[in-house]
């Protein structure tokens, strides 16, 4: 791992695709499953599906993990190029471990690979317990570039659409969006066709939208330019309700509204826990605080950025009795840690980002209350997030920045010009990177990214102008952070 440079983010293993050879990819899913035999989930003869998203690299890397399924005796089950959620709803009910090769939204310069315990996602604890697998490569496998020779080619497709699509039409109903035409913008999102399929399944009309065969790395955090002015062009003769798209592996939503702007998916959040009477809801620290200021449940608890933080809180609140206990996070992945049911139809749970769930929430809200998607999110109290990144700015300096910062909060502040602007910091929480709460109710959180060599910054106050102003001097102000790299 320290040799390849290939490391755990917050969401599986992830690097350079020229750094994340046959090789290694080999060696992870050794080891990954030498874990999984230890915990009594994975055995010889025991299937493994595998999936992956529409990046170039990504057919490649299948091939090194399902060369590591065989040589460890497995029967790998290729799923095919399909969302993430897709293989985790096909791998849980059986029971079987998974794994999807997917940089989610980074660049396609960049991949990874995302491992799955068979009944949930890989948390914390199971990363550590990976690390220490010893594995060997099988002599003549490999050449000395690391590049598989032995021949694996990738197993028949088994389809897991159909089932997928089911989960959303046998819980919201085949008529549940009759009436609305709904933009899908496809880009390179390897659940282009079967977002289609499922609001056309729901009764929509589905309007096919900026399709491309070159990778588009859409981050549904931090939205491309383009991809707003795209989304206002395609509304502006106001024949759509709605625009849905998600990111690269479809386990992150992007919402947009009838005038074609993008929605935040921590407020996505708010009103799919809302519509499935969500008793316990857990969230990262960033995601907005109308959360808490909606009176949605007393039970909201918030954890550190990234699915494996969510799900140990949402099973947490399972063991305490609190249910339905569901989670989101600011990207917009909707979590269910429990089966939920609503007039007789039951969803059942499924503890990994779904980007369709959150979005058919508030779409399904919106009709049931004769309402618009913006009448919907203007009913939420009043708090604008609004974030970005600084892109190319190694992890190792903005954690020495960011420890400097925090050894003298007040006096980093006003250096930057922050005080001025946002006035006294009256609360700080250190839970994931540095949040900041000022006295004039605006909110900084700056975090350096686990994926990818980015800081992210997270700005909410009670307007959108307000956060967007604050965001932008942020982002300049902390642009001054790569003045030692250069």
């Amino acid at each position: 791992m320290k040799q390849s440079g290939v490391a755990f983010g917050t969401s599986g293993a992830r690097g350079l695709v020229d750094a994340m050879t046959d090789a290694v990819c080999f060696a992870y899913t050794v080891g990954y499953l030498r874990y999984l035999a230890e915990q009594g989930e994975f055995s010889p003869q025991k299937p493994v599906a595998v999936a992956g998203d529409l990046r170039p690299s990504t057919p490649r890397i299948l091939k090194a993990c399902v060369a590591a399924i065989e040589f460890m005796q497995g029967v790998p089950v290729f799923c095919g190029y399909v969302p993430t959620p897709a293989l985790c709803l096909y791998a849980f009910d059986r029971g079987i471990p998974s794994l999807m090769v997917t940089g989610s939204h980074i660049p396609a310069d960049r991949n990874g690979i995302k491992f799955n315990r068979a009944q949930g996602e890989f948390l914390k604890p199971d990363e550590a317990g990976m690390r220490c697998q010893d594995v060997v490569l099988p002599d003549g496998w490999f050449d000395a570039d690391g590049t598989l020779i032995h021949p694996t080619p990738l197993p028949d497709t088994v389809n897991v659409i159909p089932a997928y699509v089911a989960r959303y039409r046998d819980f919201f109903g085949a008529d549940a969006l009759s009436g609305l035409t709904l933009g899908i913008y496809e880009h390179s999102a390897v659940g282009r066709d079967a977002l289609v399929t499922i609001v056309e399944a729901l009764g929509a009309k589905a309007v096919r939208l900026g399709r491309t065969e070159e990778f588009t790395p859409v981050d549904t955090e931090a939205v491309r330019s383009e991809d707003c002015v795209l989304a206002r062009h395609w509304a502006q003769d106001g024949q759509l309700d709605a625009i849905l798209t998600t990111d690269g592996d479809s386990d992150r939503p992007l919402l947009a509204d009838g005038k074609g702007e993008w929605l935040r998916g921590d407020v996505l959040g708010i009103v799919a826990a809302r519509y499935l009477a969500a008793k316990a809801i857990t969230t990262p620290v960033s995601s907005n605080t109308a959360l808490e200021c909606s009176g949605l449940s007393p039970h909201i608890y918030r954890t550190r950025i990234g699915s494996p933080f969510v799900v140990a809180g949402m099973m947490a609140a399972v063991d305490a009795g609190l249910t339905p206990s569901v989670g989101y996070e600011a990207n917009g992945g909707f979590l269910l840690a429990s089966d939920v049911t609503l007039k007789g139809r039951t969803l059942r749970a499924l503890p990994t980002r779904d980007s369709v769930l959150p979005m058919l929430c508030v779409l399904v809200t919106a009709q049931q209350a004769h309402k618009s998607v913006q009448e919907i999110i203007l009913d939420l109290p009043h708090r604008f997030t609004v974030s970005d990144r600084i892109v190319g700015l190694p992890t190792t300096v903005s954690q020495e920045k960011l420890c400097a910062f925090k050894s003298n909060i007040e006096n980093s502040v006003e250096q930057i010009g922050l005080g001025a602007l946002c006035g006294t910091v009256t609360q700080t929480d250190e839970t994931d990177g540095l949040r900041m709460t000022f006295d004039q109710g605006d909110i900084v959180h700056i975090r350096p990214s686990g994926n990818a060599p980015e800081l992210r910054v997270y700005v909410e106050a009670d307007t959108q102008q307000r956060a967007t102003t604050v965001l932008k001097f942020c982002l300049h102000a902390l642009e001054g952070w790569r003045g030692d790299e250069r």
